[in-house]
């Protein structure tokens, strides 16, 4: 098995012990990601869209860095502090995402990193 950790700037350094990803083979397993901004390392949630916004950027950023995009996301992993915030997040996901959007579970949780309202992983399909 081969594993590879991805790494780039333009997306939050890991705040614990973990990778922001691993590329194994043809997939890139993108670690949970809140909304930091990577140049402040703060976090960035005046309002749920907003985070929700960042944390998109972020997976996009990680994803730029192993060769793909947004698009390239087989299964998104989401977990909400608040599940009324729903309707909203699928309008993003429709803004930033194509058709067929990624499989995809949503969870409301009991809390998160550093407070925030919202986190997301993702495996990515690297083969072209």
């Amino acid at each position: 098995m081969s594993k590879e950790p991805i790494q780039t700037n333009k997306a939050p350094e890991a705040i614990g012990a973990y990778s922001q990803a691993i590329k194994s083979g043809d997939l890139l397993f993108i670690s949970g990601q809140i909304p930091l901004n990577p140049e402040t390392m703060e976090v960035e949630d005046s309002s749920f869209e907003e985070s929700a916004y960042r944390v998109i950027a972020n997976l996009e950023n990680i994803c730029k860095e192993a060769g793909a995009n947004l698009d390239d996301i087989i299964k998104l992993n989401i977990y909400l502090l608040d599940l009324g915030n729903f309707a909203s997040l699928n309008k993003i996901m429709e803004e930033k995402f194509s058709k067929p959007f990624p499989a995809r579970a949503t969870v409301e949780v009991a809390g998160l990193p550093k407070d925030v309202m919202i986190e997301m992983d993702a495996i990515v399909s690297l083969k072209k």
